[in-house]
């Protein structure tokens, strides 16, 4: 639908969905304007005028760049996980149904990161999709046209353009009004998301090497970062999204902290931000992309704990209050992986699956690995959709005009 449907004048078709523990706005290929499709179809690189276009067209959606931190003027909520977008539309590869783009926005700045995936966004791709009418395929609707079905499995195969990796998601569809839509009511619970919902499962297919080709980029299952006169020991590897993890006593904190309490230690937020950028190098990562690699402090857990591990995350130079999926799911097959440090850390609960422990609870993922070859990562997610219909885009059209 274009923005002429709307009584905002300066406005695009948009829906708003959490996925996971995360939320954003998504929006239809065939919704934004030429200029953003060409864009995107042309993979414009950053720092280009095409690219500084784009990212103030999604800054101004989510209210960046806002000094305040609050993003009062957009869609955003003050915080990295609750400021992204993606962009759904038909693929053209024979092995994917739909494409997906993550936009990952800065708040205070404003800048368009697009290096890696959101996991937990991601969730809400396929049941947007099908809500969007990009996905029909639906099993038994042909043969049973009129047949009233009270639900069926859907599963589409979705290509994430940030990483090129496919990503296969299992949910439930059921017919509203004639159409096909996300069964969004169900059991399923997720910590750090309140209530239940219907479960989505995510299987992330060979997830090795989602920017660098490789699980292990240097080679080795632990390296050495020195900072200042200490030496770290890290494991860097890439499974779905890049990751640096550490055991967090060895850079002295605390297993039972709180995210705030390692939010307002600016020391440490500046020496792992030292060996983020180091390892990042190391992977062969440009380190002043901030969303990736992210780095994950690890703890072992005892039997009163629960779970394999617990971990730390940190995105965006900032404590995360749970644990980004795509990080949840390196680290899962990490502890599968011989020789590296959360494979040290894990207590090694179950032969194929993980169960992590984050600051909002805990979150188990399983892995397929077969002669050191990761087949795939998979995991639990729920996703709602909050609205449906428009965003203002007013302040974008007029920094085009300036």
């Amino acid at each position: 639908m274009s923005s002429s449907s709307s009584l905002l004048p300066h406005a695009v078709r948009a829906s708003f969905w959490r996925g996971g523990t995360s939320k954003g706005i998504f929006l239809t290929l065939s919704d934004l304007p030429d200029w953003l499709q060409t864009s995107l179809a042309s993979n414009v690189q950053s720092g280009t005028a095409q690219f500084r276009r784009m990212e103030a067209f999604f800054a101004t959606i989510m209210g960046s760049p806002d000094p305040y931190g609050r993003q009062l003027n957009g869609m955003g909520g003050g915080i990295s996980s609750l400021s992204k977008a993606m962009v759904v539309g038909p693929s053209n590869q024979p092995d994917a149904d739909i494409d997906y783009t993550f936009f990952q926005i800065g708040i205070n700045d404003g800048r368009l990161d697009m290096a890696g995936n959101c996991g937990n966004l991601t969730a809400a791709v396929g049941p947007f999709a099908l809500y969007a009418g990009l996905y029909e395929k639906i099993p038994g609707s042909e043969s049973q046209p009129h047949a009233v079905l009270e639900s069926e499995c859907i599963t589409l195969r979705m290509r994430n353009t940030n990483t090129d990796k496919i990503i296969q998601s299992d949910f439930q569809a059921c017919r509203v009004n004639g159409h096909w839509q996300y069964l969004e009511l169900g059991n399923c619970s997720i910590d750090g998301v309140p209530g239940t919902g219907s479960t989505i499962t995510l299987s992330f297919l060979d997830p090795s090497g989602s920017k660098t080709g490789t699980a292990l980029p240097t080679g080795n299952p632990i390296d050495e970062i020195e900072v200042g006169n200490h030496v770290i020991q890290a494991s860097l590897i890439d499974v779905s999204n890049p990751g640096i993890f550490v055991d967090g006593s060895e850079i002295g904190w605390r297993a039972n902290a709180s995210p705030e309490e390692l939010n307002v230690d600016q020391a440490l937020l500046d020496k792992l931000e030292t060996i983020r950028r180091t390892g990042a190098e190391m992977m062969g990562l440009d380190p002043n992309i901030s969303s990736i690699p992210k780095i994950v402090l690890l703890f072992p857990t005892t039997t009163e704990d629960g779970g394999d591990l617990a971990c730390q995350a940190l995105s965006m130079e900032q404590a995360h209050k749970a644990v980004p999926v795509t990080l949840a799911l390196n680290l899962g097959v990490a502890c599968k992986m011989h020789g590296t440090i959360p494979a040290k850390l894990s207590r090694h609960l179950h032969p194929s699956n993980t169960v992590i422990s984050h600051p909002s609870g805990t979150l188990e993922v399983g892995a397929s690995i077969e002669y050191g070859e990761v087949h795939s990562a998979k995991l639990i997610r729920t996703a709602r959709c909050h609205m449906d219909g428009f965003v203002n885009i007013l302040r974008a059209e007029e920094d085009e005009v300036s």
